[in-house]
């Protein structure tokens, strides 16, 4: 595999909950991302893949929580977010898909 990842590695999927609905107001919108991907990539993976420019990314890390599989305790696998502002007149429709 290459040294630089490819842009779908970098997006995993869209998020869509109530919170991410409300960012879609105000011309964003949230992405589950790769782990250690870093804004950069981040920024050129969106701007590559839906031809839109964005004006400012922000991600966060959520801690994967322990729960409980078949009577033995496991640990849920930690979750980064992007919330991708974009730019004046652009905008991603995610719930058509890609």
């Amino acid at each position: 595999m290459s040294a630089k990842p490819e842009h779908y590695d970098v997006i995993r999927k869209p998020i869509i909950t109530e919170k991410a609905t409300m960012t879609s107001e105000a011309n964003g919108v949230v992405f589950e991302v790769a782990i250690d991907a870093n804004k950069p990539q981040i920024k050129e993976a969106v701007e590559s893949l839906f031809g839109v420019k964005v004006k400012a990314v922000n991600t966060s890390i959520t801690k994967g929580k322990t729960k409980r599989f078949r009577g033995k305790p496991g640990v849920r696998k930690d979750v980064k977010k992007a919330y991708v502002t974009l730019e004046e007149g652009n905008t991603i429709d995610v719930s058509t898909g890609l």
